[in-house]
């Protein structure tokens, strides 16, 4: 469904992406990893529009889509979420996704089917209709889903849906986006630096480190890899 390849991108001077390379079947968890500064994010923005690649190839459904706008990007069945969600305050959270609903694949909806489009991802998500104003990190986390999904993305692209959670909500997150890969068949491609949670719901890894892929592969092969261990815990994790 996905194919990046060679996938380059320069700040004046600095390779913060070189050469990345990775597939996603469709019906496909991907955990893209790695730690802080691995060039996770930049990959991301890559792929969703947000940046324009200095060399590459973005495939997405036999399209090429590296180097178009994030609202063309979006209209092609590729939805993302953002690691910091800011949702419009002075519309209900109902509002902010029934809102979203017109900027997808289906950005055509009429009032009448994004609101109830909205309203069935609210319970998706485990939602209440209710103000924006006092939600906390979890619910706000919901909420960027749920506009993300409104979209209604052949694939998702998750960003740090972990950041700011406690354990008992990470794992809540974990599960919530297993289920909906079970319940709307969405692909998701799940940008995380935090291991452990991620690794229970993902089929395949892809692990970056310094802009560079180091490993990729199921789960359990990637947690044992000696590169994986090393840049996660340090070389004194082999002493």
């Amino acid at each position: 469904m996905l194919s990046v390849q060679d996938l380059t991108k320069d700040f004046d001077g600095f390779l913060a992406v070189k050469n990345v390379s990775f597939e996603v079947a469709e019906g496909e968890i991907l955990g893209l990893i790695g730690p802080n500064g691995s060039g996770k994010s930049t990959t991301f923005n890559l792929v969703a529009g947000a940046l324009k690649p200095d060399a590459g190839s973005v495939r997405f459904r036999g399209e090429e889509i590296a180097g178009l706008p994030a609202y063309r990007v979006a209209h092609t069945g590729l939805g993302r979420t953002y690691q910091i969600p800011r949702p419009f305050k002075k519309l209900s959270v109902l509002e902010n996704v029934a809102l979203a609903a017109y900027y997808g694949s289906n950005a055509r909806i009429s009032r009448e089917k994004a609101f109830a489009l909205a309203s069935e991802t609210l319970q998706l998500v485990g939602l209440q209709e209710t103000g924006v104003e006092g939600l906390g990190a979890a619910a706000l986390k919901k909420l960027e889903l749920a506009r993300a999904l409104a979209t209604q993305p052949k694939l998702l692209l998750a960003d740090e849906s972990l950041g700011g959670l406690d354990h008992a909500e990470m794992e809540q997150a974990a599960d919530m986006l297993s289920n909906i890969r079970a319940q709307r068949g969405v692909t998701i491609v799940w940008v995380e630096h935090i291991m452990g949670v991620l690794m229970r719901v993902v089929d395949r890894c892809v692990v970056l480190d310094h802009g560079v892929v180091i490993a990729q592969g199921r789960p359990a092969e990637v947690s044992r890899d000696p590169k994986v261990i090393e840049v996660y815990l340090g070389t004194d994790a082999f002493d």
